[in-house]
Parts: C-alpha cells; sequence; structure tokens
C-alpha cells in the first residue's frame, strides 16, 4: 500500500486522473498490446553514492519535485546524482547523469531526447509514444516542440501521479533496492549495471501492466494506486 502519498489530491485531480486512466485503458482495449509495444518512457531519479534508508521507508512515494525530508547530518557519502533513464518493453535504451549537484532542465532534457531518439533509431523500430510525467522540464515548450519536430506522441499524464509514472513505480524502486545498503565510488555505474541486470522480461512486465494500473485508478475513482 502507498505510505507517505505525494500529494492530498482534491476531487478536481481524482478526476482529472480517473478521465486519463480511462481515455488510456479504452484505447488500449481499441488497440491491444500493439499501442502498448510503441510506448518508451523516460523520467529522471536522483541517485545516491550510498543509500541509507531501510526497504519500508523506500517505499513512500518521492517525486523529482517534491520537498525532501531533513537529515541530521549531511555526510560526504550522502553525495547524489540526477539520472535520465529512456526504456520500453525490450529493455534499456538510454541512461546518462548530470554533474554532481546539477539537476534536470529543460534544455538539458531537451538534449538528453535528442540522444534518445539517436539511440531508438539505431536498435528499435516503430516506437513513436512517449510516455513521461508532467514535470517541468518535460511540459515545458522548448520539451513540446522539440517532441512535435521529432514527430513523436505524447500520452496525457495527471498532475501529482507518480503512481502512474511507470520509471517512478516501476524501474526506480528497484534499481535503488539493488543498491540499498552499499557504497560506491561510481554510482552511475552501479546503475547501469541494475538497468542492464534487470533483464527484458522486468522491462516488459512493466509495460504490459500499464492497463491493469489505469484500470486500478479508475476503480479508486481517481485515488492513488496501492502498490
Amino acid at each position: 500500500m502507498l505510505i507517505g502519498s505525494p500529494h492530498l489530491l482534491t476531487e478536481d485531480h481524482k478526476g482529472q486522473r480517473k478521465a486519463i486512466t480511462s481515455e488510456l485503458l479504452q484505447r488500449y482495449q481499441h488497440e491491444g498490446n500493439d499501442f502498448l509495444l510503441r510506448i518508451v518512457t523516460g523520467d529522471e531519479s536522483w541517485f545516491h553514492h550510498f543509500e541509507s534508508e531501510m526497504k519500508q521507508q523506500s517505499m513512500e512515494w518521492h517525486h523529482l519535485h517534491s520537498p525532501s525530508e531533513k537529515k541530521a547530518k549531511t555526510v560526504p557519502s550522502a553525495a547524489k546524482v540526477m539520472g535520465t533513464v529512456f526504456w520500453d518493453a525490450e529493455g534499456l535504451i538510454l541512461a546518462e547523469f548530470l554533474e554532481p549537484g546539477q539537476t534536470i532542465t529543460a534544455a538539458r532534457y531537451v538534449q538528453a531526447l535528442h540522444k534518445f531518439r539517436c539511440a531508438l533509431r539505431d536498435i528499435r523500430l516503430g516506437r513513436n509514444i512517449i510516455l513521461h510525467d508532467n514535470a517541468c522540464p518535460h511540459a515545458a515548450h522548448l520539451t513540446s516542440e522539440a517532441i512535435a519536430r521529432m514527430g513523436w506522441e505524447v500520452l496525457p499524464h495527471p498532475s501529482y501521479s507518480p503512481d502512474l509514472a511507470l520509471s517512478d513505480y516501476h524501474l526506480f524502486r528497484f534499481v535503488k533496492d539493488q543498491l540499498r545498503g552499499q557504497r560506491y565510488e561510481t554510482i552511475q555505474k552501479a546503475v547501469c549495471q541494475c538497468l542492464r541486470m534487470a533483464g527484458t522480461e522486468f522491462y516488459r512486465r512493466g509495460i504490459l501492466k500499464l492497463p491493469e494500473r489505469w484500470e486500478k485508478c479508475i476503480q479508486r475513482s481517481g485515488d492513488y494506486v496501492e502498490k
């Protein structure tokens, strides 16, 4: 179940969540798995050189723009880098990292999208639907223009919905559980190893279970989906 929901949803938020997931579920029912297998998804997350939280704490929803909890003491091992990861039902497509302390902007996200497009063109065919959340760098006009020029379709994503963001609830949780309790000199290398280790079945399962997630949101009248 959810522990520490990311936002207190209003009735308007729940209505938006239910409307969008209903739209996506109807499309899936019409197009089937062909729709899902055309989806690529991407998002960012902080990766720490030492993931010190207990597993139960790690189950809390954390969003890129959520206020961070205060720590009693900051230590060098708490250093972190931001990574952007793009993937689909066949596996990892691109992972790249900012310099320590830097965070994502629309301009940097557009740069990542161009790299992603090149990687996609080399290894995948028929992927032209992108699913990402509506964080500021993703929803910025600069980003929308770039995606339009690339000829991609962007699926709608409701506000305050990390429980519907594939990377948040499926990919990043897995990676951080694998990293927990160990110190890494090069966290970027460790993250990439986890991403490769996950295997095709893990990525495919995440994509193909999207309709189940959408249906649960509808059944809960737009409220947060249980873990």
